[in-house]
């Protein structure tokens, strides 16, 4: 039996893609957590101090209305958590309910190209209703991106790679609806009202401390 496993977890590994395959190695050591793709500030869209004790992971679809309900929750407790909090946002279109949220998601990432994504993001929460590619072109605009490079970009689904590169790490932790978040690795099991994950990151803020002190 010990040797059947070991042969099915080598196959799985094998199919990863190569850098998700070195992280998973890089892990074997380390205590398995919820979160399987850790965080990597050369990667991971981030809002908040990068050396927080607290890390707030979301899967999020720009068209999902309890995604759209969440975040001016996240705001809040970016807002109340100050320097003790991070916030990492990963892709998770789900096509299949949400027919905008993959373009959406691409358009994103075209907006990043150019250094804002935070500003394209809020826009999209902003106007879940409205993500047709003309209401994308029209954000663009606003934001005062090259025009020519982002419309080419999102014509030639450059950033479709890098999208569904969240999905296959949301997969490999067991994610399947939006909006889903993770606790310094951990699976917040709980609502996403402000009073619980308040109560959720305190604890974790707690915990943290005291894992520095020991």
């Amino acid at each position: 039996m010990p040797s059947l496993l070991a042969w099915l977890v080598a196959s799985v590994v094998k199919r990863l893609p190569e850098d998700l395959r070195s992280r998973q190695f890089a892990r074997t050591a380390e205590a398995i957590v919820d979160l399987a793709a850790p965080v990597d500030p050369e990667r991971d869209h981030l809002r908040g101090d990068d050396n927080a004790p607290v890390t707030l992971v979301e899967y999020g679809d720009f068209e999902c209305p309890n995604c759209g309900r969440a975040e001016p929750v996240v705001r809040e407790l970016l807002s109340e958590f100050g320097t003790d909090l991070r916030y990492v946002f990963r892709h998770l279109p789900l096509a299949d309910v949400h027919p905008r949220a993959q373009l959406a998601a691409e358009a994103a990432e075209a907006a990043d190209d150019q250094g804002a994504f935070w500003p394209m993001h809020d826009l999209l929460f902003e106007h879940q209703d409205e993500l047709e590619p003309k209401n994308l072109m029209a954000y663009a605009e606003q934001l005062g991106l090259d025009m020519d490079r982002f419309t080419e970009q999102l014509r030639r689904h450059q950033h479709a790679g890098r999208i569904a590169s969240d999905v296959d790490d949301a997969d490999l932790s067991g994610v399947s609806g939006t909006p889903t978040f993770f606790i310094n690795g951990l699976r917040h099991q709980g609502a996403y009202d402000i009073d619980t994950l308040t109560s959720a990151v305190r604890f974790a803020q707690r915990r943290a401390e005291g894992a520095a002190v020991g």
